[in-house]
């Protein structure tokens, strides 16, 4: 049974991502990253967990992804948005919601990101005429209505889905559901392999074999704590069932732990480095000293 949106989730959701791209072109704090927006979107409608699925699969999917200069990408907080959205009104899957929906949003926002950045370009010619006029009022007016065309980009889209778009998008879960069961599960799977990817493109940027043994000592210390947290959670389980008055509870291995051991790990890199570094002058200073001491007991000879 397919949920109703409310207009002010339309309205909170459409200025949030007109608000996303302004914070990721001047602010970069973390309310611009896919797994906020997923985060977000899944308070507004009701169900957060949902939308920390889609956006931490989003959020995984272009992790290793960056541009340069004026290059643009896909747009993952905007598909998160509306995956998150519809996975949540229509009763998708997360999976699927990101293979059938957050990826081609994502794909077809890079069209209106060029289109922002090219009306942009009329608000820049002003600011240069107004320089050389040394209107310095109408420099900030210019610069700040350079941000429309950047927040209308994200804004207007995200509005019309949202608005318009749920009738389509159920004719589609429908079509996924039944005939194209087969297209479905095939979308499912994509939207779960796509986290994988993002991984790997990370990892292929990332000077791995230069400190691989902190990589596998990473995945290794994962494994070996989230089994032995299993095992406690299930005995934690057991006792409770056996023994009467057991209050205690038994809860896995949160992912801040985890964090913090490779925030020590990465610590300990750097002071090594750090220490290296400080200790080079020094030697290359002494090598000095010795060199001039050789050349003036030469001289005295």
């Amino acid at each position: 049974m397919a949920l109703e949106i409310q207009w002010w989730q339309i309205l909170v959701l459409t200025l949030y991502a007109g608000y996303q791209i302004l914070d990721e072109l001047q602010l970069f704090s973390a309310l611009n990253s896919p797994v906020f927006a997923g985060m977000l979107a899944g308070l507004v409608m009701g169900d957060m967990t949902t939308g920390l699925k889609i956006g931490a699969s989003m959020q995984l999917m272009v992790l290793g992804v960056g541009t340069f200069g004026g290059a643009s990408k896909i747009d993952a907080n905007t598909g998160a948005i509306v995956a998150t959205v519809f996975s949540i009104i229509l009763g998708m899957t997360p999976e699927q919601a990101v293979g059938s929906i957050g990826v081609a949003v994502a794909t077809i926002l890079v069209q209106l990101d060029i289109l922002a950045r090219m009306a942009n370009t009329f608000f820049q010619h002003r600011i240069d005429t107004a320089i050389e006029e040394e209107n310095y009022s109408a420099v900030e007016t210019n610069f700040l209505l350079g941000a429309l065309p950047w927040a209308l980009s994200r804004a207007v889209p995200v509005g019309l889905a949202l608005t318009f778009g749920a009738p389509l998008v159920e004719k589609i879960v429908e079509w996924l559901n039944g005939p194209l069961l087969w297209l479905g599960d095939g979308l499912s799977l994509a939207g779960a392999v796509l986290p994988g990817v993002g991984f790997a493109i990370l990892l292929r940027y990332l000077p791995v074999s230069k400190h691989f043994p902190y990589l596998i000592l990473g995945f290794t210390i994962t494994a070996l704590l989230k089994t032995l947290f299993d095992y406690f959670v299930g005995l934690g389980g057991a006792l409770a069932e056996g023994v009467e008055g057991f209050a205690m509870g038994f809860n896995g291995l949160p992912m801040f732990a985890i964090a913090m051991i490779g925030f020590a790990l990465g610590a300990i890199r750097f002071k090594q480095s750090s220490e290296k570094s400080a200790a080079r002058p020094v030697q290359q200073a002494s090598a000095t000293d010795a060199e001039q001491e050789g050349e003036i007991e030469d001289d005295e000879l």
